[in-house]
């Protein structure tokens, strides 16, 4: 018997979950519990619909977390993103959504999720959530994402 846990993506065919609600995020075990590490996922072609208009919304997200027992599988992870392009949400919602269900599911030691939302009505959009406070000695690096200027 393995002490790899099951896991729904990893190493299968997948393909694209419907909504958000239908995702299933796979876990395994972090390969250096008791270390502290940041871990940081960055999804510059991230899309979601306008709830009003149902247009598409972009965002560069980046998700900062500090792994306890487990760490996400980054397929089931990407999956679980995609299934947002049909998904209709404020970014407020869709944003502090992500990051509160990956802080519930995997419980990590911190977790923050920055949503850098592309303009639509000449506005941009930066929503930022995190689960607490940074762990102490945890090295936080800037996300590295400019304030909007074409975000380039």
């Amino acid at each position: 018997m393995s002490d790899t846990p099951q896991t729904m993506h990893l190493g299968q065919a997948s393909s694209l979950p419907a909504s958000p609600e239908e995702a299933r995020l796979d876990y395994v075990p972090n390969p250096r519990t008791g270390a502290l590490y940041l871990v940081r996922f960055a999804a510059p072609e991230f899309t979601s619909l306008c709830p009003v208009t149902g247009q598409p919304d972009f965002a560069h997200l980046v998700i900062d977390y500090a792994p306890g027992e487990t760490i996400v599988e980054s397929k089931s992870l990407k999956l679980f993103l995609g299934s947002f392009r049909n998904h209709c949400g404020f970014h407020e919602d869709v944003t502090v959504g992500i990051g509160q269900r990956l802080a519930a599911e995997m419980k990590p030691r911190w977790l923050r999720i920055g949503g850098y939302w592309y303009p639509r009505g000449g506005i941009p959009i930066d929503v930022f959530w995190q689960s607490g406070a940074p762990p102490e000695g945890l090295w936080v690096p800037d996300q590295g994402v400019a304030s909007y200027r074409g975000r380039g």
